[in-house]
């Protein structure tokens, strides 16, 4: 029977989701604050941890790093108000299995609970390997693009760098070039460096041998060694902490690793995919991200738009993931209304596909008749928030200007002030630079 923590600093919610989840079979624990969740974690082991967002002194988030350092294994299911969708796909950046939106849903929470423990596997903790998944095509202009650049890419053995906002599909990207080259019968291991804790993120990825340091209880096997001759996916590269980066660039460059505690190496002759939500290019100037380890990793590399930037393909994978959502609940001919296609169309998706997604999945789940409707969208779907006044939009141009110009600055103050440099860690052309030093009246 499954060991579930429940941390909530809502009484009243918090005992009745523990009610709920008890006579569906689950073994609960419940914590009121957030220090006492802390205890518990440390002290007890829970197959779960279902975390409201807002706590009385820290946030959900705040146990994300607590939990993965003693399992990066646990699952964490964050519950949120739809108006924080955007802290929830940072949560799952972060290595958040899933999330759920007030107001809660028993048979939504239910089925994310049992769709996380179907993800439990007895398998060695080191090994994470994804299983493989319909990969989808879309039909939009830059879609099409992009999938001509990973057909391009593909047969190659070039490291791949796949850019882009959390939930466009950067992992179906890597899978989708793993399977288009001659090592798609090997295995494709996906990493998610995020949810890799600064303390365990060389054992995870490199292994270590027992005894080697405090808590090694054996030997264990390293993501790279598992891999073998099949492609690595190393997703949030920008999260490794800076010795680790030390140790992925020595390991990359000479092609052998060793584990924890270990005389001997290993060889690695797996293919490397990583991808990144960040700006590297900035990331590595600032001393934050090795520059030679970037430059190793984006030998070609693939920008995925967000999904508000290709329209397109919006409805397209709507009904995609309709179908996968009618198969997962067992339903059958159930449409989308135009009205909630037209909302579709409006809103701004800022959790991407992952949100579209699990906004399909919802309404499918809730959906009494043959045809989603507005009412089994979320309240924020509904009604976007818009702009009100005339000065708001100004006020946000202004904002984004301060940040570019600042940026500006502190990267030629880097380079003392070399222009085809600081363009070049930019990512812009020299006269784009010099077009927006004149703008912004920067003195040279």
């Amino acid at each position: 029977m499954f060991n579930i923590l429940i941390v909530d600093d809502d009484t009243s919610f918090g005992l009745m989701i523990e009610g709920f989840l008890k006579r569906k079979g689950f073994n609960t624990t419940y914590a009121s604050n957030f220090n006492n969740a802390q205890n518990l974690i440390s002290h007890q082991e829970f197959d779960l941890i279902l975390t409201d967002y807002r706590l009385d002194n820290a946030t959900g988030l705040d146990l994300l790093p607590i939990v993965k350092k003693k399992n990066p294994n646990t699952p964490v299911v964050l519950i949120t108000a739809y108006s924080d969708i955007r802290v929830a796909v940072n949560a799952i950046k972060l290595g958040a299995f899933e999330y759920v939106t007030k107001p809660i849903n028993p048979d939504e929470l239910l089925h994310v609970i049992n769709r996380a423990f179907e993800k439990i596997s007895p398998k060695p903790k080191a090994q994470k390997t994804s299983s493989k998944r319909e990969y989808i095509k879309g039909i939009s202009r830059y879609s099409l693009e992009t999938e001509q650049q990973i057909e391009l890419i593909a047969p190659t053995e070039l490291s791949v760098l796949i850019l882009g906002e959390s939930g466009v599909g950067k992992e179906f990207v890597a899978q989708r070039i793993h399977e288009l080259n001659t090592r798609s019968k090997e295995p494709f291991v996906a990493v998610d460096c995020g949810a890799l804790h600064s303390d365990i993120a060389s054992s995870e990825l490199f292994g270590h041998k027992k005894g080697s340091f405090t808590g090694a209880l054996e030997d264990k096997v390293g993501h790279f060694e598992m891999v073998k001759n099949g492609t690595i996916f190393l997703d949030e590269i920008g999260n490794l902490s800076y010795d680790v980066q030390v140790k992925l660039l020595r390991a990359i460059q000479e092609r052998k690793a060793r584990r924890l505690g270990a005389n001997e190496e290993y060889p690695i002759s797996c293919r490397i995919i990583a991808a990144t939500n960040e700006n590297l290019r900035v990331s590595s100037f600032s001393g934050k991200f090795r520059e030679d380890l970037y430059h190793r990793l984006n030998e070609f590399s693939i920008h995925i738009l967000p999904l508000k930037d290709r329209k397109d393909d919006i409805l397209f994978y709507g009904y995609k993931f309709l179908d996968f959502a009618l198969q997962e609940f067992n339903k059958q001919n159930i449409i989308i209304s135009s009205a909630v296609k037209d909302i579709f169309q409006q809103y701004e998706w800022p959790g991407n596909l992952r949100e579209l997604r699990n906004v399909i999945r919802r309404a499918v789940l809730l959906c009494k008749g043959d045809e989603i409707t507005i009412s089994n969208l979320p309240n924020e779907i509904q009604q976007p928030q818009q702009l009100t006044t005339d000065e708001d939009p100004v006020q946000l141009k202004e904002v984004k200007e301060k940040s570019e110009k600042e940026l500006i600055l502190e990267t030629l103050e880097k380079t003392k002030y070399n222009k085809a440099k600081t363009a070049r860690i930019l990512g812009i052309d020299r006269k784009t630079l010099y077009n927006k030093i004149h703008r912004y009246r920067i003195d040279l």
